[in-house]
């Protein structure tokens, strides 16, 4: 599956990208909204990212899962996102920790 990893953070995305491949994806990285999105099945949005909001709208109008995540504590961003209208919400650990739980490997 290939999955767009919009994150912006310089730990987070080699992180993701590399999990995403252990368990047999293709990740995406981007670090900013794109004039054009690239295709994908699936997403992860880092929910700090300026203008996530449309990001999230675009990418679940096209029919790409979103699966957004900010830290634990940050309440407020994660309702955020859910308002936006993710497909799942996450904690920072929880992607990070337990990525199989939201992309199951396909080897």
């Amino acid at each position: 599956m290939r999955v767009l990893v919009l994150e912006n953070n310089l730990m987070w995305s080699p992180r993701l990208a590399n999990g995403l491949r252990a368990l047999g994806h293709e990740p995406i990285v981007i670090d900013r909204v794109p004039a054009e999105w690239p295709e994908a099945e699936a997403a992860i949005v880092n929910l700090g990212v300026a203008d996530f909001v449309s990001a999230v709208a675009a990418l679940e109008a096209r029919g790409t899962a979103t699966v957004g995540h900010a830290g634990h504590k940050e309440k407020e961003i994660l309702d955020l996102g859910r308002e936006a209208g993710c497909s799942r919400i996450a904690t920072n650990s929880q992607i990070a920790n337990r990525l199989a739980d939201f992309f199951p490997a396909v080897h």
